[in-house]
Protein backbone atom coordinates (compact mmCIF):
# COMPACT_ATOMS: atom_id res chain seq x y z
CA UNK A 1 0.00 0.00 0.00
CA UNK A 2 2.38 2.39 1.82
CA UNK A 3 5.43 4.80 -0.38
CA UNK A 4 3.09 7.07 -2.76
CA UNK A 5 4.93 10.36 -3.02
CA UNK A 6 7.54 11.48 -5.74
CA UNK A 7 8.71 14.81 -6.98
CA UNK A 8 7.72 15.66 -10.46
CA UNK A 9 11.30 17.45 -11.28
CA UNK A 10 13.61 14.69 -13.11
CA UNK A 11 16.54 15.79 -10.81
CA UNK A 12 14.07 15.50 -7.57
CA UNK A 13 13.02 12.24 -8.88
CA UNK A 14 16.27 10.92 -9.29
CA UNK A 15 17.58 12.24 -5.93
CA UNK A 16 14.75 10.68 -4.26
CA UNK A 17 14.89 7.27 -5.96
CA UNK A 18 18.77 6.91 -5.14
CA UNK A 19 17.93 7.69 -1.69
CA UNK A 20 14.98 5.33 -1.03
CA UNK A 21 17.05 2.35 -2.71
CA UNK A 22 19.90 3.23 -0.47
CA UNK A 23 17.66 3.44 2.54
CA UNK A 24 17.22 -0.53 3.42
CA UNK A 25 20.77 0.27 4.58
CA UNK A 26 20.10 3.16 6.36
CA UNK A 27 20.95 4.19 10.17
CA UNK A 28 18.83 3.75 13.11
CA UNK A 29 18.63 7.52 13.13
CA UNK A 30 14.80 8.59 13.57
CA UNK A 31 13.88 10.81 10.29
CA UNK A 32 10.93 12.14 11.80
CA UNK A 33 13.36 13.97 15.04
CA UNK A 34 16.59 13.67 13.83
CA UNK A 35 17.87 12.16 16.30
CA UNK A 36 19.87 8.65 16.51
CA UNK A 37 17.49 6.67 19.47
CA UNK A 38 18.75 3.36 20.51
CA UNK A 39 17.65 2.44 24.12
CA UNK A 40 20.53 0.85 25.41
CA UNK A 41 23.28 -1.91 24.57
CA UNK A 42 22.67 -5.68 24.64
CA UNK A 43 20.17 -7.85 22.43
CA UNK A 44 17.24 -5.33 21.76
CA UNK A 45 14.12 -5.40 19.06
CA UNK A 46 14.73 -3.73 15.56
CA UNK A 47 11.53 -1.65 15.37
CA UNK A 48 11.56 -0.53 11.64
CA UNK A 49 9.17 1.67 9.26
CA UNK A 50 8.22 2.41 5.76
CA UNK A 51 9.26 5.17 4.20
CA UNK A 52 6.43 7.51 4.96
CA UNK A 53 5.53 10.00 7.59
CA UNK A 54 2.18 8.39 9.03
CA UNK A 55 4.28 4.57 8.99
CA UNK A 56 7.02 6.41 11.05
CA UNK A 57 4.86 7.70 13.68
CA UNK A 58 3.65 4.08 14.15
CA UNK A 59 6.65 2.59 14.43
CA UNK A 60 7.77 5.47 17.02
CA UNK A 61 4.66 4.55 18.95
CA UNK A 62 5.49 0.89 18.96
CA UNK A 63 8.87 1.73 19.87
CA UNK A 64 8.08 3.59 22.80
CA UNK A 65 5.11 1.63 24.28
CA UNK A 66 8.00 -1.60 24.05
CA UNK A 67 10.11 0.41 25.73
CA UNK A 68 7.86 1.12 28.73
CA UNK A 69 7.75 -2.36 29.33
CA UNK A 70 11.70 -2.12 29.61
CA UNK A 71 11.91 -3.42 27.00
CA UNK A 72 15.53 -2.02 24.80
CA UNK A 73 14.47 -1.26 20.81
CA UNK A 74 16.92 -0.08 18.32
CA UNK A 75 14.90 1.90 15.55
CA UNK A 76 15.50 1.49 12.06
CA UNK A 77 12.96 3.75 9.96
CA UNK A 78 12.17 5.07 6.39
CA UNK A 79 13.48 1.96 4.81
CA UNK A 80 11.24 2.15 2.23
CA UNK A 81 8.16 0.38 0.03
CA UNK A 82 6.86 -3.07 0.97
CA UNK A 83 8.66 -4.72 -1.48
CA UNK A 84 11.47 -3.49 0.27
CA UNK A 85 11.33 -3.96 3.95
CA UNK A 86 9.07 -7.08 3.67
CA UNK A 87 12.00 -9.87 3.28
CA UNK A 88 13.92 -8.19 5.97
CA UNK A 89 11.08 -8.87 8.64
CA UNK A 90 10.77 -12.52 7.33
CA UNK A 91 14.33 -12.80 7.73
CA UNK A 92 14.38 -11.03 10.95
CA UNK A 93 16.56 -8.08 10.64
CA UNK A 94 13.12 -5.97 11.26
CA UNK A 95 11.31 -7.99 14.09
CA UNK A 96 8.64 -5.32 14.76
CA UNK A 97 6.93 -3.85 12.12
CA UNK A 98 3.27 -1.28 11.58
CA UNK A 99 1.87 -2.75 8.96
CA UNK A 100 -1.49 -2.59 7.23
CA UNK A 101 -3.54 -5.45 6.43
CA UNK A 102 -5.34 -5.44 3.52
CA UNK A 103 -2.25 -3.70 1.61
CA UNK A 104 0.09 -6.71 3.07
CA UNK A 105 -2.30 -9.86 1.92
CA UNK A 106 -2.58 -8.19 -1.41
CA UNK A 107 0.81 -7.21 -2.28
CA UNK A 108 3.06 -9.67 -0.35
CA UNK A 109 1.60 -12.38 0.61
CA UNK A 110 -0.98 -13.14 -1.55
CA UNK A 111 -1.86 -11.32 -4.99
CA UNK A 112 -4.29 -13.40 -5.94
CA UNK A 113 -6.37 -12.91 -2.69
CA UNK A 114 -10.12 -11.24 -2.63
CA UNK A 115 -10.63 -10.62 0.71
CA UNK A 116 -11.83 -7.05 1.65
CA UNK A 117 -13.10 -6.99 5.05
CA UNK A 118 -10.48 -6.91 8.25
CA UNK A 119 -11.65 -10.29 9.70
CA UNK A 120 -11.69 -12.04 6.18
CA UNK A 121 -8.23 -10.53 5.60
CA UNK A 122 -6.80 -11.68 8.89
CA UNK A 123 -7.62 -14.97 8.70
CA UNK A 124 -5.91 -15.30 5.71
CA UNK A 125 -3.13 -13.70 6.80
CA UNK A 126 -2.53 -16.52 9.43
CA UNK A 127 -2.75 -19.17 7.31
CA UNK A 128 -0.55 -17.63 4.40
CA UNK A 129 2.56 -15.69 6.47
CA UNK A 130 5.81 -17.19 6.18
CA UNK A 131 6.22 -19.10 9.25
CA UNK A 132 8.99 -16.96 10.93
CA UNK A 133 6.30 -13.88 11.14
CA UNK A 134 3.04 -13.37 12.66
CA UNK A 135 0.40 -10.42 12.83
CA UNK A 136 -0.76 -9.75 16.15
CA UNK A 137 -4.14 -7.45 17.36
CA UNK A 138 -5.50 -5.15 14.05
CA UNK A 139 -6.40 -1.80 15.51
CA UNK A 140 -9.29 -0.34 14.74
CA UNK A 141 -7.52 2.29 12.68
CA UNK A 142 -7.45 2.37 9.00
CA UNK A 143 -5.61 4.22 6.69
CA UNK A 144 -7.14 3.10 2.84
CA UNK A 145 -5.69 4.12 -0.60
CA UNK A 146 -7.66 6.01 -2.40
CA UNK A 147 -8.06 7.92 -5.88
CA UNK A 148 -8.92 12.02 -4.74
CA UNK A 149 -9.10 14.85 -7.27
CA UNK A 150 -9.91 18.63 -6.23
CA UNK A 151 -13.72 19.64 -5.82
CA UNK A 152 -13.45 21.49 -8.56
CA UNK A 153 -12.46 18.57 -11.02
CA UNK A 154 -15.07 16.58 -9.17
CA UNK A 155 -17.74 19.17 -9.78
CA UNK A 156 -16.24 19.85 -13.40
CA UNK A 157 -16.32 15.93 -14.72
CA UNK A 158 -19.71 14.91 -12.24
CA UNK A 159 -17.46 12.14 -10.06
CA UNK A 160 -18.30 10.42 -7.03
CA UNK A 161 -17.59 7.08 -7.51
CA UNK A 162 -14.32 5.92 -8.88
CA UNK A 163 -16.50 4.15 -12.05
CA UNK A 164 -17.28 7.64 -13.06
CA UNK A 165 -13.34 7.80 -13.99
CA UNK A 166 -13.95 5.75 -17.15
CA UNK A 167 -14.71 8.43 -19.66
CA UNK A 168 -12.13 10.70 -18.53
CA UNK A 169 -9.51 8.92 -17.27
CA UNK A 170 -7.96 8.25 -20.97
CA UNK A 171 -7.05 12.22 -21.09
CA UNK A 172 -6.06 12.13 -17.41
CA UNK A 173 -2.31 11.91 -15.35
CA UNK A 174 -2.54 9.89 -11.71
CA UNK A 175 0.45 10.72 -9.28
CA UNK A 176 1.07 7.76 -7.61
CA UNK A 177 4.05 5.92 -6.26
CA UNK A 178 6.21 3.85 -8.50
CA UNK A 179 4.60 0.32 -6.95
CA UNK A 180 1.27 1.72 -7.49
CA UNK A 181 1.54 1.07 -11.14
CA UNK A 182 2.13 -2.74 -10.64
CA UNK A 183 -0.20 -3.41 -7.58
CA UNK A 184 -3.81 -5.12 -8.51
CA UNK A 185 -4.79 -2.48 -5.23
CA UNK A 186 -3.87 0.32 -7.97
CA UNK A 187 -3.49 0.94 -11.63
CA UNK A 188 -3.76 -2.60 -12.35
CA UNK A 189 -7.44 -2.88 -10.36
CA UNK A 190 -8.34 0.52 -11.39
CA UNK A 191 -8.95 -1.69 -15.10
CA UNK A 192 -9.80 -4.55 -14.16
CA UNK A 193 -12.33 -3.94 -11.82
CA UNK A 194 -13.69 -0.45 -13.00
CA UNK A 195 -12.51 -0.41 -16.45
CA UNK A 196 -10.44 2.76 -15.63
CA UNK A 197 -7.05 3.47 -17.49
CA UNK A 198 -5.30 6.46 -17.03
CA UNK A 199 -3.92 8.31 -19.78
CA UNK A 200 0.02 8.73 -17.91
CA UNK A 201 1.45 7.91 -14.78
CA UNK A 202 3.05 10.39 -12.43
CA UNK A 203 5.57 7.79 -9.82
CA UNK A 204 5.89 10.00 -6.81
CA UNK A 205 8.14 9.53 -3.76
CA UNK A 206 6.92 9.04 -0.14
CA UNK A 207 8.93 12.26 1.40
CA UNK A 208 7.16 14.40 -1.53
CA UNK A 209 3.84 14.62 -0.34
CA UNK A 210 3.63 18.81 -0.90
CA UNK A 211 4.71 18.46 -4.51
CA UNK A 212 1.91 15.91 -4.95
CA UNK A 213 -0.82 17.83 -3.56
CA UNK A 214 0.52 21.04 -5.65
CA UNK A 215 0.43 18.65 -8.65
CA UNK A 216 -3.06 17.85 -7.78
CA UNK A 217 -4.37 21.21 -7.17
CA UNK A 218 -2.32 22.63 -10.34
CA UNK A 219 -4.31 20.13 -12.75
CA UNK A 220 -0.81 18.78 -13.54
CA UNK A 221 -2.09 15.45 -12.07
CA UNK A 222 -5.66 15.40 -12.64
CA UNK A 223 -5.83 12.46 -9.80
CA UNK A 224 -3.72 11.12 -7.31
CA UNK A 225 -3.62 8.11 -4.96
CA UNK A 226 -3.93 10.08 -1.07
CA UNK A 227 -3.92 7.63 2.32
CA UNK A 228 -7.46 8.48 3.65
CA UNK A 229 -6.01 10.10 6.87
CA UNK A 230 -3.97 12.76 5.23
CA UNK A 231 -4.88 16.07 6.39
CA UNK A 232 -4.93 17.73 3.50
CA UNK A 233 -8.03 15.74 2.55
CA UNK A 234 -10.47 18.30 4.78
CA UNK A 235 -7.79 21.26 4.99
CA UNK A 236 -7.83 21.79 1.22
CA UNK A 237 -11.49 20.05 0.36
CA UNK A 238 -10.45 17.38 -1.79
CA UNK A 239 -12.96 14.47 -2.91
CA UNK A 240 -12.10 10.79 -2.11
CA UNK A 241 -13.66 9.24 -4.70
CA UNK A 242 -16.01 5.87 -3.17
CA UNK A 243 -14.89 2.71 -3.84
CA UNK A 244 -18.04 0.61 -4.05
CA UNK A 245 -16.44 -2.38 -5.83
CA UNK A 246 -14.16 -2.51 -2.96
CA UNK A 247 -10.82 -2.38 -4.93
CA UNK A 248 -9.31 -0.65 -1.52
CA UNK A 249 -9.66 -3.69 0.92
CA UNK A 250 -9.84 -2.51 4.66
CA UNK A 251 -6.07 -1.47 6.19
CA UNK A 252 -6.42 -1.49 9.84
CA UNK A 253 -3.07 -1.06 11.19
CA UNK A 254 -1.94 -4.19 12.53
CA UNK A 255 1.78 -5.35 13.78
CA UNK A 256 3.76 -7.71 12.19
CA UNK A 257 6.72 -9.44 14.31
CA UNK A 258 9.30 -11.81 13.80
CA UNK A 259 8.47 -14.59 15.86
CA UNK A 260 11.55 -16.11 17.66
CA UNK A 261 12.50 -12.40 18.75
CA UNK A 262 9.30 -11.44 20.18
CA UNK A 263 8.05 -12.03 23.82
CA UNK A 264 4.83 -12.19 25.56
CA UNK A 265 5.47 -8.65 27.03
CA UNK A 266 6.22 -7.26 23.84
CA UNK A 267 3.15 -9.18 22.37
CA UNK A 268 1.23 -7.19 25.14
CA UNK A 269 2.71 -4.15 24.82
CA UNK A 270 1.75 -4.25 20.90
CA UNK A 271 -1.50 -5.61 21.38
CA UNK A 272 -2.43 -3.11 23.67
CA UNK A 273 -2.08 -0.36 21.36
CA UNK A 274 -3.93 -1.50 19.08
CA UNK A 275 -6.84 -2.09 21.14
CA UNK A 276 -6.44 1.80 21.98
CA UNK A 277 -5.82 3.62 18.30
CA UNK A 278 -8.95 4.69 16.02
CA UNK A 279 -9.02 6.54 13.12
CA UNK A 280 -10.02 9.10 14.39
CA UNK A 281 -6.55 9.00 17.13
CA UNK A 282 -4.79 8.63 13.88
CA UNK A 283 -6.20 11.55 11.57
CA UNK A 284 -5.50 13.71 14.91
CA UNK A 285 -1.99 12.84 15.09
CA UNK A 286 -1.12 12.94 11.57
CA UNK A 287 -2.74 16.58 11.46
CA UNK A 288 0.02 17.70 14.08
CA UNK A 289 2.79 16.42 12.28
CA UNK A 290 2.49 17.36 8.78
CA UNK A 291 0.46 20.37 9.97
CA UNK A 292 1.56 21.66 13.50
CA UNK A 293 5.26 20.38 12.15
CA UNK A 294 5.04 18.71 16.17
CA UNK A 295 7.96 15.72 16.72
CA UNK A 296 6.77 12.29 16.01
CA UNK A 297 7.94 11.15 19.49
CA UNK A 298 6.34 14.14 21.34
CA UNK A 299 3.02 13.14 19.56
CA UNK A 300 3.61 9.50 19.94
CA UNK A 301 4.23 9.75 23.73
CA UNK A 302 1.04 12.26 24.20
CA UNK A 303 -1.07 10.07 22.63
CA UNK A 304 0.61 7.07 24.43
CA UNK A 305 -0.40 8.30 27.68
CA UNK A 306 -3.68 9.64 26.94
CA UNK A 307 -4.53 5.74 25.74
CA UNK A 308 -3.13 4.94 29.40
CA UNK A 309 -0.43 2.94 27.97
CA UNK A 310 2.52 4.60 29.20
CA UNK A 311 2.49 7.13 32.38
Amino acid sequence: MRGIYRGAAFGLITALSLTACGSGDSSDSNPLTGSSKDSGGGKSLVVGSANFPENQLLAEIYAEALEAKGLKVTRKFDIGAREVYYDQIVKGGIQVFPEYNGALLATAVDKTSTATGTEEINAELKKKLPSSVEILDSAEAQDKDSVTVTAETAEKYHLKTLADLKSVAGKWTIGAGSEFKTRTQGWVGLKKIYGVEFGKFQPLDAGAQSTLLKLLESDKVQAANIYTTDPAIVADKLVVLEDPKSLFSSQNVTPLVYKSAVNDTAKSALNAVSAKLTTADLQDMMKKLVNDKEDADTIAKEWLTKAGIVS
